[in-house]
């Protein structure tokens, strides 16, 4: 509830990989050139039509990882701008879920929207090309513990690598690695109680050590990006904490990419802060889903075409 003289404090994430689908901001790009402007600053950048590609595909197009992460980067920017247009109101914090964190950057203004859009990129052919064609994958685990998933992966690793990545909400958790150890941990994870364990329709099995090649190469390619303190401050992925250093900045996207995604811990730390409203600027609503299972103190609101932008400003009045 808002008070004369109260401002219900907030803050914004970012989606990651798979909240991307063919068509997404359609309204919000009629209503706000800003989108497609925004799109086009990044088509320039790229070589080819970002919009195009986000609004007709196809779909396995626009789900390479290469392509999907400059696609999450411009619409989470979009948003965010559209939002600066319509409101004087900062958040406290921001925070994004696995790539989302460059988007986060990049709206604290940390990272240059243009140099992000190469680091994009770069970072999803880096993953792409950090482990041979059906030698990794990612599996979701549902209904699970913490500790009985990441059991069910020591006991499947054996010669090789297998490890939880995401703890996305209580009781779902996303695994990584080696195809064949992932195919047993989703076995031992059945065996162990887990409502569902499925694998997942991506072959790159991120934030698990097979990422380290990637990981090493985003290091020596962020080295040539300018990096500033941000304005706001966002919560990284590796360690749930906030940097003002740009080196530490640069050192925690590269761990970030062969480290889980605490997301639970992520949440639970804006909630400490006294936050009581998220928006979730990007494609989709997965992350709003997600919110409702870690912490019912917490309201998060999606921002994703005109009625939710609308119910998004209105919030704040």
């Amino acid at each position: 509830m808002n008070y004369l003289g109260y401002l219900m404090k907030f803050a914004f994430i970012f989606p990651g990989q798979g909240s991307q689908t063919v068509g997404m901001l359609s309204e919000l790009s009629s209503n706000y050139s800003i989108v497609k402007n925004t799109f086009e600053e990044a088509s320039e950048i790229l070589g080819y039509d970002l919009w195009k590609l986000s609004q007709e595909g196809p779909k396995e197009t626009l789900n390479q990882t290469d392509k999907t992460q400059p696609v999450l980067l411009a619409a989470g920017v979009s948003i965010w701008r559209i939002w600066q247009q319509e409101n004087d109101n900062n958040p406290e914090l921001m925070a994004g879920h696995s790539f989302g964190e460059y988007t986060a950057l990049v709206c604290a203004g940390a990272l240059k929207y243009s140099d992000a859009i190469s680091l994009a990129e770069d970072r999803g052919r880096f993953m792409q090309t950090a482990v041979s064609e059906g030698e990794g994958a990612m599996a979701a685990i549902l209904g699970l513990s913490d500790d009985k998933t990441i059991q069910a992966c020591n006991i499947a690793a054996q010669d090789q690598v297998v490890t939880a990545v995401n703890f996305n909400a209580p009781g779902q958790v996303v695994i990584a690695g080696h195809t064949d150890a992932v195919k047993r941990a989703i076995i031992n994870a059945k065996e162990s109680g887990a409502k569902k364990a499925i694998l997942l329709a991506v072959s790159v099995p991120s934030h698990s050590s097979l990422m380290q090649p990637a990981a090493d190469k985003m290091q020596e390619r962020l080295m040539k990006v300018e990096v500033v303190s941000p304005s706001i401050s966002v919560i990284h992925n590796f360690d749930v904490a906030t940097k003002t250093d740009p080196d530490i900045i640069r050192a925690a996207l590269v761990a970030q990419l062969h480290n889980p995604v605490r997301w639970v811990e992520t949440i639970n730390k804006i909630t400490d802060a006294g936050i009581e409203l998220l928006f979730e600027s990007g494609p989709g609503k997965v992350l709003t889903g997600l919110n409702k299972r870690i912490n019912k103190n917490i309201t998060t609101k999606p921002i994703i075409d005109l009625k939710t932008l609308e119910q998004a400003l209105e919030a704040l009045r």
